[in-house]
């Protein structure tokens, strides 16, 4: 970044965080709230006896909480605009691209694996973004001139 463009934000937040990774922030955020929610869920219905058994909606409660609890911490961190949230993010789009796949084909829910494709690609899309990429490049050195 020269001194002339300090003062340029090109599609940043006035922090320095590019718009692109608070997109994907909030997506993340939004998909880890929605897992740790499931997870809520599933221990109620586990603790009033509506499952066969508490042992499997507790286990699965506790899945859900391990995975989504780092989703969750994922999306927060980019939203912070913590690097180390991009790889997390990153993994689970990937993820969630196959439960979408799932969710089209076997499970015959197509409006629902067609809004979670759109979410899952719509993050990838912002993770990857050239400005993300840029913002991402930053703590790596000098970047190679723009043509």
């Amino acid at each position: 970044m020269t001194k002339g463009d300090e003062h340029d934000h090109g599609g940043r937040a006035d922090s320095g965080i590019p718009t692109t990774v608070r997109v994907a922030g909030a997506i993340v955020t939004l998909e880890g709230l929605a897992g740790v929610g499931t997870a809520v869920v599933l221990i109620v219905r586990a603790l009033t006896g509506h499952d066969q058994s508490v042992a499997s909606g507790v286990g699965t409660a506790m899945w859900f909480i391990a995975l989504f609890g780092g989703v969750l911490a994922a999306g927060i961190a980019l939203l912070r605009g913590k690097r180390w949230g991009r790889a997390i993010a990153v993994i689970a789009q990937i993820l969630l691209l196959p439960v979408a796949w799932s969710l089209l084909t076997d499970s015959h829910q197509p409006v629902y694996g067609t809004l979670l494709a759109v979410v899952a690609l719509g993050g990838l899309a912002a993770l990857f973004a050239p400005a993300s990429s840029r913002w991402m490049a930053q703590d790596y050195g000098e970047l190679p001139e723009e043509r």
